[in-house]
């Protein structure tokens, strides 16, 4: 953990990452009273808080998992008030209403990032440098191994691999995390190959993204077709959670070939562990190359590591000649959005009952 002094802007303390001046937490994982909220994957917000700020266009899938809270909405770089803290939400790129978070007090300036990506996605604003004196970044795929193909190319394979799978009367699932990679999926696949069916679990934040005036092609839900009926799905795509794999859900779609569809995919191994015909490498996190180039356009002097590949993050940066350290945070990987699929699955409003 990087040392730190009363003129820090944000701190880590046992609930969070805590600006003191301000007096709030950014995505705390501990109930507290005011929590800015960069992006609705599960690690980031959470039950608990009294008072939620976020960017307004992820409002809607941010209250499909959270109903119920006291949630306040900004535009994209509208500035608020906060006990004197001027704060304001940019553009991450990571998911629909992802946002980075702005904070300045006495003429300083720090940025905490969230989750973050560089690549287009049509299913979220594109990212957007914010200039600071100190950025807190993730590091998810913070190692030189994890280096991204541009999407057309994933989706040009994605496509190809369905189409050889319809040509041969055979389903082809996918499976994927359901907030923000699946939406990505939908708007990048050739919907002219072949009907398309979701998991029950998909389809609320389908409908959150739609209200936000994002374009999927249509979707229909597996369960509105008879179990016996397996025609249908010879030359669809079905996009699933990966809670639904291993599970009698698919007996439904009869002869099918199964892929997944993460940035995890670019390891080695991945493939076989996870048990699927097929890997397609596509992440909602910046790679390496990506990781370098947001934080030097940022123009940071001091960069503050949260999450994922963090001490070879903070050796390459302290090695090109930054301040760099590291807050302890209980930020993860997709890993706890897999579990929150399983969860949503188990509930009657997510979940395909039949």
């Amino acid at each position: 953990m990087p040392a730190t002094s009363a003129e820090d802007l944000i701190v880590a303390r046992p609930h969070g990452l805590y600006c003191p001046p301000g007096d709030f937490y950014i995505d705390p994982w501990q109930p507290v009273d005011r929590a800015v909220i960069t992006h609705a994957h599960s690690d980031h917000a959470r039950w608990g808080h009294t008072h939620y700020l976020a960017a307004q266009p992820g409002a809607g899938v941010l209250l499909s998992r959270l109903p119920g809270i006291d949630l306040q909405t900004a535009t994209y770089g509208e500035r608020l008030d906060i006990n004197g803290v001027t704060v304001s939400l940019h553009p991450a790129g990571h998911v629909l209403g992802s946002a980075q978070i702005r904070v300045e007090h006495r003429g300083r300036v720090w940025v905490a990032s969230g989750d973050y990506k560089l690549d287009s996605d049509p299913t979220c604003a594109p990212f957007e440098p914010v200039r600071c004196d100190t950025f807190i970044t993730e590091s998810t795929f913070g190692l030189p191994i994890y280096r991204w193909e541009p999407p057309r190319t994933v989706f040009e394979s994605i496509d190809s691999w369905w189409r050889h799978n319809a040509s041969e009367g055979r389903a082809s699932v996918l499976f994927c995390y359901s907030f923000g990679k699946a939406q990505h999926l939908l708007a990048g696949v050739d919907a002219g190959i072949g009907p398309i069916f979701c998991h029950g679990a998909l389809e609320p934040i389908n409908s959150a993204y739609r209200a936000e005036g994002v374009a999927l092609p249509p979707v229909r839900l597996a369960s509105e077709i008879s179990a016996k009926d397996k025609t249908v799905f010879k030359q669809a795509l079905i996009v699933a959670p990966p809670s639904a794999q291993g599970s009698a859900w698919l007996k439904r779609f009869g002869d099918y070939s199964d892929a997944f569809a993460s940035g995890w995919m670019r390891l080695r191994g991945a493939r076989r562990r996870r048990g699927v015909d097929r890997g397609f490498v596509l992440s909602d996190h910046a790679d390496w190359p990506s990781l370098h180039t947001a934080i030097r356009e940022t123009g940071a002097e001091r960069v503050i590591v949260t999450h994922g590949q963090v001490e070879p993050m903070v050796r390459w940066l302290r090695e090109q000649g930054l301040e760099a350290g590291a807050f302890a945070t209980q930020y993860g990987d997709e890993a706890l959005e897999d579990a929150a699929n399983a969860a949503e699955a188990a509930t009657p409003v997510a979940s395909d009952p039949s």
